[in-house]
């Protein structure tokens, strides 16, 4: 005895696996993101300015020079004991000599580096114009020699980061558009087999909305269950990413991930409710002869 096909009814598998890979890459480009400006924020929070001192400042001139360098607006807030570090022409020296394993004061027979403050800069002054005003303000100051930061890094930053949101989204809209044909042609063709059906409710005073309930639940169904899949994946992806990627723990947010996986689950949803929607109102207006 053949089973009697009940309305909204179809095969789902198809439609959960290619909506959860949809949901999968576009949450990883999310991931990617989050992750992306969070190194970028360090970049910014790390990034200095050094201050190079005059030789003949005395002790009490490089302290009123400290003094006003902790007004500057531009500075790391003075609760940050790190904002503003002093580094002697000793320290100078020894940090250049572990690095190029040269004894240049030997060569020398002095030590020609000089005193200076290495600042660090708020990140809203992480711009290559507004670096260079900070530079030329520092150079105001009595018993600033130089000052020197890594030009074009902001702005090389800045760039490629820029880039990099671009290449993700348009991946992202790309993924989302193909999936959304995709399913759309699948419900389409499982509507096309219960046309018949949805005449028959109709003739008997079937509403619209009573007609699109159960195909809308399924819809709804599909959507929720491809996102709930796509989040365990990433998690799972990114936890085993923290363990063999050493210092990826430190661009972890875990508040942005669960609301990215928030923003999935409404998404599959979505999905699945303006796919179904928008297949079925076409054989909800559709006469009877084009039907056949």
């Amino acid at each position: 005895m053949a089973q009697k096909k009940k309305i909204g009814s179809y095969p789902n598998t198809m439609i959960v696996i290619s909506l959860t890979a949809a949901l999968f890459l576009i949450g990883f480009c999310g991931i990617l993101v989050v992750q992306s400006k969070k190194l970028v924020s360090i970049i910014r929070q790390n990034i200095e300015v050094r201050v190079f001192i005059d030789k003949g400042t005395t002790s009490a001139g490089q302290d009123s020079l400290l003094v006003k360098l902790q007004q500057k607006p531009y500075v790391q807030t003075a609760g940050d004991s790190l904002s503003i570090l002093y580094v002697s022409k000793e320290q100078a020296a020894e940090e250049f000599m572990e690095g190029t394993k040269e004894d240049f004061t030997a060569f020398l027979g002095e030590n020609p580096l000089r005193n200076s403050y290495r600042v660090k800069v708020q990140e809203d002054y992480f711009e290559e114009a507004k670096l260079k005003a900070i530079k030329s303000d520092l150079e105001q100051l009595p018993g600033v020699y130089e000052v020197v930061y890594q030009e074009n890094l902001a702005d090389a930053i800045n760039k490629n980061i820029t880039k990099l949101y671009i290449v993700l989204a348009s991946f992202a809209l790309i993924m989302l558009v193909i999936i959304v044909l995709l399913i759309n042609n699948t419900i389409k063709l499982a509507i096309y087999s219960q046309r018949f059906l949805i005449r028959s409710m109709q003739l008997v005073g079937a509403t619209n909305g009573f007609i699109q309930r159960p195909f809308l639940m399924r819809g709804i169904t599909q959507g929720l269950i491809s996102a709930l899949i796509a989040g365990f994946f990433l998690v799972i992806l990114q936890q085993v990413a923290i363990r063999n990627v050493e210092g990826l723990s430190q661009l972890q947010e875990p508040q942005k991930l669960v609301f990215l996986l928030a923003l999935l689950l409404i998404l599959g949803i979505l999905i699945g409710i303006v796919s179904t929607t928008q297949s079925l109102s076409r054989y909800l207006k559709m006469s009877l002869d084009d039907l056949y």
